[in-house]
């Protein structure tokens, strides 16, 4: 009798250690589960955000980099519509070589400022690159003619002094 209890308490510690290493099997591939979710949704993140650079890192001139800034942030506070739009062709045609290259750079303009929700990362990006190309006179220029812009139009807009202050900062103006 006493091997028969020494049996059933061996095979109950067996079935103890059996049942516990199922459950921390289990907890190691929910672990395992949430971890492959986090580095999912990081990826995805990084790829979303990559994909909304794409329209600014394709840009490589100077009048259509000036033209996208000046669409992203008069776009923040609404549509462009055409009297808006009239005003940016008019500035963008004084920069441009031709009525071409106008046209092109409104239209590619209009369409990245439309692909990127953020303000703020189209100034992070083509700031400084205007800054490289531009000197300081004509970056001056590009303050004037997005204040042109902002007060052409159907009703004159009134551009965020932050986004102004952050503008002028990536520009390498000295800012108070």
């Amino acid at each position: 009798m006493p091997f028969l209890i020494a049996i059933l308490g061996v095979l109950g510690a067996a079935a103890i250690w059996w049942y516990r290493m199922k459950a921390m099997n289990e907890a190691a591939r929910e672990v395992a589960d949430v971890v492959g979710r986090v580095q999912g949704n990081i990826r995805r993140k990084k790829l979303r955000k990559q994909a909304a650079l794409s329209p600014l890192t394709a840009i490589d001139d100077p009048v259509v980099a000036a033209a996208t800034l000046i669409t992203a942030i008069v776009s923040e506070q609404g549509p462009i519509l055409p009297r808006r739009e009239a005003a940016l062709r008019e500035v963008v045609s004084e920069i441009a070589e031709n009525q071409k290259k106008t046209d092109e750079a409104v239209v590619y303009a209009k369409w990245a400022a439309a692909q990127i929700d953020d303000t703020t990362i189209v100034i992070d990006k083509l700031a400084p690159f205007l800054r490289e190309r531009l000197d300081p006179h004509e970056r001056d220029d590009l303050l004037r003619m997005l204040n042109r812009v902002a007060k052409g139009g159907e009703q004159s807009l009134r551009i965020a002094d932050q986004r102004m202050l952050r503008l002028r900062q990536k520009l390498g103006f000295e800012v108070n």
